[in-house]
C-alpha cells in the first residue's frame, strides 16, 4: 500500500472508530484474515471489519465507507461456502452483524416475530419454544451460528422446508441499510402508522432484498411469520437400492405435502451420519428424543429404540430417505406416515429404523462442528433446484461429471457425497459435495470450539487438490445453468447475471445502479463487477 492509499485508509479507520468506538473496529491482520474468508475460500484481505451494535451507527459507518470509495460487505454467521462475503478488493470494510442480535418483538396475537439480523435460528427457536410457537421454516443445519440476515441473503433452507419452503417464504418485511447509508423498511412496516404484519401491500419490495447476497443492501432487521408448533411429530426412514427409485419417492412425498422435512442421503452420506457421532453425543441425543415427545413414556420407548437401532441398519450402497411428519393430533401424523409408507413401497423402498431424522430433530442445531468433515477434512457443497420432473436429468448429468473426473479425483484424494431435499411441493434440490484434505482456513479454526479442534490433525496444504475442486465446481455450475436450474447461496460462484434473459438482466442491472451506483456493496456477488 503506497503512502496515499495508507493515508486514505487511516482516515477511514479514524472515522469508523469515532462512529463505532475502538473495540468495534478490527484492524489486526488475524481478524482481517478471518473476516475475509468463508468455509470454502479466502478472498482479498479486507481493510477492516466492523461490529456495529445498532442500525444508527451502521448507517453512519456505511455512508462514511462508501463516500471514501471503499466497498462494504455484510456478513452473518460466516457459514457461506460460495465466497458469499469474501472481498475481491483490499479496500473493503466487512460488516459483522453479530452484535445486532436482539429479538425485538414477539407478537403472539398477530403471529410474527421481529429480530435483528445477527440473531441466529437457534435463538429464535429457543425464544419461541416455551410459548408453544415456531417459525414455519425454522432453520438450517448450521442454525446454532447461522444468522437470519445471512440466511435471507443467501437462501436458508432445511428445517420445515418440505412443507413450508425456505427462509424467503416466511419473511414479512425487512429493514435494510442502503449503500448511501439510508435506511429503508419493506413490507407493511414501511408504511406510516402500520405494524409489520403483512408483506404485499403494493409491489413486493421485500422480495428484492432476499437472496441478493447483500448486493442491494445490508439487512438489519427481519419480521418473520410464526405458527403454533405442531403438538405431535413422528419419523420414518426408508432404504432404496438406487437413486432413481429414492428420488421418485421423495418427489411423491413432497407433492403429497405429508412431511415437514424429507431428504435423501446417498450411501456415503448415510455412512458418515451414522459413523460421525460418538457415544457421548448419542446419550445427549437420546435425552432430547425423550424430552421431545409429547408423551414421556413414548419418548422413553423411542429413545430405547434409537439405541437398539444404532448403526446396525446401514446396508452397503443404499440410498436412505428420511422424513418428519408433524400435526395437531396423533391421528393426522399417523395418516401422513401411512401415506409415506405406501409411497415408499410403491417405489420398492424398505422401511428401516428412523434413527437419523429422530436424532436430527432431537437436537436440530447440535453444533457447528460440521464446518470440517468427520476426520478434519475440507468440504465444499453446491446446489441446484429443479422441477420434480427433471430431477433424474440433473442427477444423471452430475454423475457424468463425477465419472469424467474420477481418475483425477482419485489421484488427489477427492471424494464425494450427495444430498437431495424436497422443497415444499414444487422443487427438488440436488446438492453434490466435494471432500478433500487440505490446510484449514481461519474460519475453521475460529468456528470450532478448542476442545473439538484438538481432536483433529490439520492436513498439509494441497493446492493441487484445491484447484481440481475449483475446476469441478465450475463444471457443475455451468451444467446447472445449461439445465435452467436455480441455486441458493449464489455468492460469487453461480453465473446468476450471465444466465438471465437480456431483458431481465437489464432490469436487475438497473436496480443495482439505482440502489448502489458506485457498485460498493459486495462487489462480485451475483456476478456484478
Amino acid at each position: 500500500m503506497n503512502a496515499d492509499a495508507q493515508n486514505r485508509n487511516d482516515r477511514l479507520i479514524d472515522t469508523l472508530t469515532n462512529i463505532l468506538g475502538k473495540d468495534a473496529v478490527l484492524t489486526e491482520e488475524a481478524d482481517r484474515d478471518y473476516f475475509s474468508c468463508d468455509v470454502y475460500a479466502a478472498g482479498e484481505r479486507c481493510a477492516a471489519a466492523i461490529k456495529p451494535k445498532d442500525v444508527a451507527s451502521l448507517s453512519k459507518a456505511v455512508a462514511a465507507t462508501t463516500a471514501a470509495g471503499y466497498a462494504v460487505i455484510g456478513r452473518g454467521g460466516g457459514m457461506s461456502y460460495t465466497r458469499g462475503y469474501t472481498p475481491v478488493r483490499e479496500d473493503t470494510v466487512t460488516v459483522d452483524v453479530g452484535a445486532m442480535n436482539k429479538i425485538v418483538e414477539i407478537s403472539e396475537d398477530d403471529m410474527y416475530i421481529t429480530v435483528e439480523a445477527g440473531v441466529t435460528w437457534l435463538q429464535i427457536y429457543e425464544a419461541l419454544k416455551p410459548k408453544g410457537l415456531r417459525l414455519p421454516f425454522f432453520g438450517t443445519f448450521s442454525g446454532a451460528k447461522a444468522t437470519v440476515g445471512g440466511g435471507l441473503s443467501q437462501g436458508a433452507l432445511f428445517m420445515g422446508t418440505a412443507r413450508y419452503g425456505q427462509g424467503c417464504d416466511i419473511v414479512l418485511g425487512l429493514e435494510i441499510v442502503l449503500a448511501d447509508g439510508s435506511v429503508v423498511t419493506t413490507g407493511q412496516g414501511g408504511f406510516k402508522n402500520a405494524r409489520p404484519f403483512y408483506r404485499t401491500y403494493g409491489p413486493d419490495l421485500t422480495g428484492l432484498f432476499v437472496h441478493d447476497g447483500g448486493a442491494f443492501g445490508i439487512k438489519t432487521k427481519a419480521t418473520l411469520k410464526i405458527i403454533r408448533a405442531p403438538k405431535y411429530q413422528d419419523y420414518a426412514s426408508f432404504a432404496f437400492k438406487g437413486i432413481e427409485a429414492a428420488s421418485r419417492a421423495l418427489s411423491d412425498i413432497a407433492r403429497a405435502q405429508i412431511a415437514e422435512e424429507a431428504y435423501i442421503f446417498d450411501p456415503e452420506s448415510t455412512d458418515k451420519n451414522l459413523a460421525s457421532a460418538d457415544i457421548v453425543k448419542d446419550i445427549k441425543t437420546l435425552a432430547n428424543v425423550v424430552k421431545g415427545q409429547s408423551s414421556w413414556s413414548k419418548g422413553l420407548l423411542d429413545g430405547a429404540k434409537l439405541i437398539l437401532a444404532g448403526r446396525s441398519f446401514a446396508k452397503d450402497g443404499m440410498f436412505s430417505l428420511h422424513m418428519v411428519a408433524a400435526g395437531r393430533c396423533a391421528e393426522a401424523v399417523e395418516h401422513d406416515l401411512a401415506a409415506a409408507r405406501e409411497i415408499a413401497a410403491r417405489h420398492s423402498g424398505e422401511e428401516i429404523p428412523n434413527s437419523i431424522p429422530k436424532a436430527v430433530r432431537a437436537t436440530p442445531f447440535a453444533s457447528v462442528i460440521a464446518v470440517l468433515g468427520a476426520k478434519g477434512d475440507r468440504w465444499a457443497a453446491l446446489n441446484s433446484k429443479v422441477p420434480h420432473s427433471e430431477a433424474m436429468k440433473i442427477i444423471s448429468a452430475g454423475d457424468r461429471i463425477f465419472a469424467r473426473y474420477k481418475e483425477r479425483m482419485d489421484k488427489h484424494g477427492i471424494w464425494t457425497s450427495r444430498l437431495f431435499i424436497a422443497i415444499d411441493s414444487y422443487a427438488f434440490s440436488y446438492e453434490p459435495v466435494l471432500h478433500w484434505n487440505d490446510e484449514w482456513l481461519p474460519v475453521h479454526r475460529r468456528t470450532l470450539p478448542p476442545e473439538e479442534l484438538k481432536k483433529y490433525k490439520e492436513p498439509p496444504a494441497d493446492p493441487a487438490a484445491r484447484a481440481l475442486v475449483e475446476e469441478i465446481r465450475g463444471e457443475f455450475t455451468k451444467m446447472f445453468a445449461e439445465h435452467g436450474a436455480s441455486s441458493n447461496q449464489i455468492g460469487k460462484t453461480y453465473p446468476y447475471l450471465d444466465s438471465l434473459k437480456p431483458e431481465t438482466r437489464k432490469l436487475v442491472d438497473g436496480l443495482k445502479s439505482m440502489l448502489d451506483p458506485k457498485g460498493a456493496l459486495n462487489p462480485g456477488v451475483l456476478g456484478f463487477k
